[in-house]
């Protein structure tokens, strides 16, 4: 699997496997569990939860499925890339640490490796810095990152952090849908070696039944769900973390990974999907 460069030195694969709608029901835990157990066995390394996914239930999940690879010698720790979240109303100086101990305690972690602040809230940002920041020093989280923030917040942010670990990376939504952060956002992260991590990259599936996309990736021998996900991480410094938990779409998705699109194939895609030609909202899911 290809990597990206964090800002510490650090590597992320990418591609990954999200976790939103997990943990929510209870009659659906055991298959929940038994497909991040089957992603593991395909290859996936790169997993990403939230305190707020299902109320910590999804990270109970992941943490389940995790216990179980690692008692089976499936995969080492540190062969796992694990992303989680605080909600913005626990990102206050105090409530970091507390929520992060929490999400550690679900996750049956000693640490998680990407820590982010899920979007902005009401705390200042110098505060939930100062936090994460804390975090790493204590050895609970690797590094830490955001979410949902556009430009004007990722200058706002760099201006705060003053000394200690920067930002590691930002994850928004990033689609061949929602193209709109690749027209400012992921230039100023590239300058600066963070990634970009792209939530819904397949639209929530909504682009597995794109016609057009369709037609190109049977021209190609690959589904048009492929096709999406390939076109998004085939971006320089772009990770993505589509959701699955049927087997035959965690490995549709796993093998997107290899896939090879050329500049005549990139092209076509922007056809179909023009990229934007003016600063867009960032979406949010």
């Amino acid at each position: 699997m290809r990597t990206l460069s964090l800002p510490d030195g650090g590597e992320m694969p990418v591609l990954g496997l999200g976790t939103w709608r997990m943990g929510e029901v209870s009659g659906r835990r055991k298959a929940e569990v038994a497909a991040v157990r089957e992603a593991i066995a395909l290859g996936y390394r790169l997993f990403d939860t939230a305190e707020m996914y299902g109320e910590g239930g999804a990270e109970s999940v992941l943490g389940e499925a995790i216990a179980g690879a690692l008692r089976a010698n499936e995969v080492r720790r540190d062969e796992l890339f694990v992303v989680s979240k605080v909600y913005p109303h626990n990102a206050s100086r105090r409530g970091t640490p507390a929520a992060c101990e929490r999400s550690l305690a679900r996750l049956g972690l000693d640490a998680i490796d990407l820590y982010l602040l899920h979007w902005r809230g009401s705390h200042p940002l110098a505060e939930t810095v100062e936090a994460m920041q804390s975090l790493v020093a204590a050895g609970r989280i690797a590094r830490w990152g955001v979410s949902n923030f556009d430009t004007d917040d990722m200058r706002e942010l760099e201006a705060v952090v003053q000394g200690g670990p920067p930002c590691a990376a930002n994850q928004v939504y990033l689609s061949l849908g929602e193209r709109g952060p690749e027209f400012d956002l992921l230039p100023w992260l590239r300058e600066r070696g963070m990634p970009l991590m792209a939530y819904s990259p397949i639209d929530q599936g909504a682009l597995a039944g794109d016609q057009g996309l369709g037609k190109l990736a049977s021209e190609l021998g690959v589904s048009a769900a492929q096709l999406a996900l390939a076109a998004v991480i085939a971006r320089p410094g772009v990770a993505a973390i589509p959701k699955a938990v049927g087997s035959a779409h965690l490995r549709e998705n796993f093998a997107a990974a290899s896939l090879q699109l050329d500049a005549g194939v990139l092209a076509k895609l922007d056809r179909l999907h023009p990229p934007p030609k003016r600063k867009m909202p960032l979406a949010m899911i």
